[in-house]
């Protein structure tokens, strides 16, 4: 109900909000301190575990890998039981369909590319793998090569040749015919040189040819006398001659220069150079390969014949004077004789295990205190001879040796040791020679995995008023990476140039929220015109991940507020102006709205320019509009915003909202959507979309659900095992999240593995208040109430078979702990692997990779 929900205050905001609260998350509190306030009601059972006190003990200077505790398996147990009781009761009606929702990812046309000649001018129509040759594409020179490709069956188009195949010509020899064209008609014998023509009439036609220099010969298929062309004769005299057979082919034509740039021997440039003076220098190489030699020779390693060649391979050498040497000292004792007999065929012979040395009570002469009295010895003979201090044996004192006389008991110690001997069975235990350093786990060097932010190198500093410095609450980074926005306790909005840490832009949302005068109220919520004038802080922030638009998400007590930063060109300006041409229209009195129950949750309201204090200038000389555009006003206060990556949607989360608690809104037609008819799972406190799907991320206390926005469907549950989440965020591909919370744990999800952990990190001594990945570089970071900002490197491989690689690589400290908070909130820069922090001391840290 909505009075619990009003009892309880927000744990994102203990410690961070007024004095005035009454409840507050006590990050040193041992984990096993009840809540029955805060922490649902299936674990109140489980909260009177043993306290963790070695987290206290860490230390904050070097990583120290901790592990699972046992309270920490039993939190994670208590959750999967209950996430087995909610899903026995989950209803089909609980997400509700999302309008207009783009799922098909925007594609452009890929530009063409042309080739260019050799004045640097583009070739139109000709495409980058197309060859030009002018030879070839002769016509004159296309018709003879095809010519002479054609086979007799291309030549013969109307099939008068001979077409009987492969039968033998001498079945032919007694017909007047050779053979059958493709009509089925006789084909008769006509030619004078063939077979059946006269010897002088052969010698005669061969004389004419010669005078008239006609080549001809004769087809025995088809009976024909054939006369060869110029062509044919003298394609015949090439192939007879080794040559190609078309003398029109070119067999290594001229290289055809393809330039896509200046021809540097038209243009001159660089023919006036020197030779580089490196040239006229000594090889370092080969300075480096003496250099090398010489260290090996040193070393012993390689001898002096191996220099001068006497000889060829050092191995040689190392083999005879290992044969060589025999008053080598050797390990007489090297430890594998147990696995010689352990590995031994036949029964395991096990040595007896041997007799204790005597002590000084079995002495001939023991001392004084060792010689019991009558008492003594009557007291021993009333006990088991098991239970005697000595067993059998009562000491006695001689003068010499010679004294000493049998032992009365011998014969009976001996028995009862064979009967030991035989009827105790003896095993051999093999005992672990393991190296202790060869079971951690080989990480590489931190130097290896560069770039990483290192070092402090600019300090943005916020103006106030008064004697207190403003908390920096939140932060977030242009997409280019050119400016910065920060909210901070004051309820300014403050706009900052990266490289140089000018400060831009300021705007004072709290008071300008405040001046609207709209309010939504519950059943339930009284007027309070003293609360109404207390200074909001500003909680949440982000910038419109799409670089077109050139826009700001800032939340400040009820109000989510768009905000028009002007820092576009010219045609990001226009874009910017569209996109918000619905929002800026808005009177306030919700007909934009369509959702019924989005209606009663939220109030969309144009701000006017009249109302905004300072001039309006934008940062850009193409920016356009800017300042705030519009307040969204919620029933309840807002504690998170998020962009989807397009661009046109958002979400706000407002964890005492109850059903209306995750809210998708649309700038674009400034409408707005209830997904959730009812709550689950106890309060959310961050939301967050799927990159490239469309999944929608809602976090609780205790687990994150994974709703599907168009089949309308929970797709799955992640539980996490902590006690209270306070930030969470996706990995650009996708499948890795990442949540961290207030009980000092950093836990990595593997989407495609499990909905456990994969791992989970606790390296900070207090809360964590932000955990972030790098969208282009294998980082992430996580800031905690400790001071301290700590970096890994986190590599996903996009080989399913290969775990994720997490290596702590840096600590980044800088920041002082003002009233128990630290580093409230840190952010990557989109291009370059640096880091922004944001402490409670009011200052703002970039890190670079030095």
């Amino acid at each position: 109900s909505d009075d619990d929900g009003d009892d309880s205050s927000s744990v994102y905001d203990s410690g961070v909000e007024e004095q005035e609260v009454d409840e507050e998350y006590d990050s040193d509190a041992p984990e096993s301190a009840s809540d029955s306030e805060d922490i649902d009601d299936d674990d109140d059972d489980d909260d009177d575990d043993d306290d963790d006190d070695d987290d206290d003990d860490e230390n904050g200077e070097d990583f120290e890998d901790q592990g699972s505790s046992d309270d920490e398996d039993d939190i994670l147990q208590d959750q999967i039981k209950a996430a087995k009781l909610q899903d026995d009761d989950e209803s089909e009606d609980e997400l509700e369909i999302i309008e207009d929702f783009e799922t098909i990812p925007r594609s452009f046309a890929e530009p063409k590319s042309f080739k260019r000649n050799k004045d640097g001018k583009v070739m139109p129509g000709q495409a980058l793998d197309d060859k030009i040759d002018e030879d070839i594409n002769d016509p004159a020179v296309a018709q003879l090569m095809h010519t002479d490709d054609l086979s007799s069956d291309d030549e013969d188009i109307e099939g008068e040749g001979n077409r009987i195949g492969r039968v033998p010509l001498h079945w032919y020899d007694e017909y007047d015919h050779i053979g059958y064209n493709v009509h089925g008609k006789k084909i008769t014998k006509q030619s004078a040189k063939g077979d059946a023509g006269d010897l002088l009439d052969k010698a005669l036609q061969n004389q004419d040819d010669i005078e008239k220099k006609k080549y001809v010969v004769y087809d025995a298929l088809n009976d024909t006398d054939i006369e060869l062309t110029e062509r044919q004769l003298q394609i015949i005299r090439r192939v007879q001659a080794g040559a190609f057979a078309h003398p029109e082919h070119d067999a290594n034509p001229d290289y055809i220069a393809y330039y896509s740039g200046v021809d540097q021997q038209i243009s001159g440039i660089n023919s006036d150079r020197h030779e580089p003076k490196a040239r006229f220098q000594p090889s370092k190489y080969e300075k480096a390969q003496v250099r090398q030699l010489l260290k090996k020779l040193q070393d012993g390693v390689i001898t002096m014949d191996y220099l001068t060649g006497k000889v060829r391979d050092m191995n040689d050498v190392n083999r005879k004077k290992k044969d060589g040497d025999t008053d080598k000292p050797f390990m007489m004792w090297t430890g594998d004789e147990e696995d010689e007999l352990y590995f031994r065929k036949g029964p395991m012979h096990i040595a007896a295990p041997k007799l204790a040395p005597p002590t000084h009570a079995e002495s001939y002469n023991p001392p004084e205190e060792y010689l019991p009295t009558e008492e003594d010895i009557k007291q021993w003979e009333e006990m088991d001879v098991k239970d005697r201090p000595h067993g059998l044996l009562i000491p006695k004192k001689f003068n010499n040796l010679r004294s000493v006389g049998a032992y009365e008991h011998a014969v009976r110690e001996r028995f009862e040791r064979c009967l030991d001997l035989y009827l105790c069975p003896r095993v051999m235990k093999r005992r672990l020679n393991i190296d202790p350093e060869s079971l951690v786990p080989s990480l590489p060097k931190a130097s290896d995995l560069r770039p990483f932010p290192t070092s402090k190198c600019i300090e943005y500093e916020t103006p106030y008023d008064g004697d207190q410095v403003p908390m920096i609450r939140c932060l977030t980074v242009s997409p280019d990476g050119q400016y910065l926005a920060s909210g901070a306790s004051d309820g300014f909005v403050r706009i900052w140039e990266v490289q140089t840490g000018r400060l831009l832009k300021s705007w004072d949302v709290s008071s300008l929220v405040a001046k609207s005068g709209i309010v939504i109220r519950d059943g339930d919520e009284k007027d309070d015109q003293s609360n109404q004038n207390i200074v909001k802080p500003v909680v949440s922030i982000e910038w419109n991940p799409n670089r077109s638009h050139h826009c700001i998400l800032a939340a400040v007590g009820k109000c989510a507020v768009v905000i028009a930063t002007g820092t576009g060109g010219q045609y990001d300006a226009e874009l910017t102006e569209a996109l918000l041409a619905a929002a800026s229209s808005c009177a306030g009195d919700g007909k934009n709205i369509k959702n019924a129950k989005a209606k009663k949750s939220v109030t969309w309201k144009s701000i006017r320019s009249d109302e905004l204090e300072g001039d309006g200038t934008p940062i850009s000389a193409f920016g356009g509009t800017c300042g705030p555009v519009v307040a969204l006003y919620m029933t309840k206060d807002v504690a998170a915003v998020k962009w989807h990556k397009k661009g046109d949607y958002f979400l706000t989360v407002s964890p005492k909202a109850m059903a209306a608690s995750v809210l998708i809104h649309q700038l674009n037609k400034a409408a707005s959507q209830q997904p959730f008819s009812k709550n689950k799972g106890g309060e959310v406190q961050r939301a967050c979309f799927h990159p490239n799907k469309p999944f929608l991320f809602v976090a609780t206390k205790e687990n994150i659900r994974v709703y599907h926005l168009v089949k309308q469907s929970l797709v799955k549950r992640l539980l996490s095992g902590c006690k209270w989440i306070s930030s969470i965020d996706i990995h650009p591909s996708g499948d890795h999240v990442i949540v961290g919370s207030l009980d000092r744990r950093m836990v990595w999800f593997d989407l495609d593995l499990s909905a456990t952990p994969y791992k989970t990190l606790r390296y900070h001594e207090k809360a964590l208040r932000h955990v972030s990945f790098h969208p282009r570089y294998p980082l992430m970071a996580s800031s905690s109430d400790d001071g301290s900002v700590h970096v890994f490197h986190s590599m996903v491989y996009s080989d399913l078979m290969r775990n994720p690689l997490i290596v702590p690589v840096k600590i980044l400290r800088g920041h002082s702990v003002v009233d128990k908070l630290g580093v409230i909130a840190c952010a990557f820069h989109p291009t370059q692997p640096w880091l922004f922090s944001a402490g409670a001391d009011g200052k703002i840290h970039l890190y670079q990779d030095i």
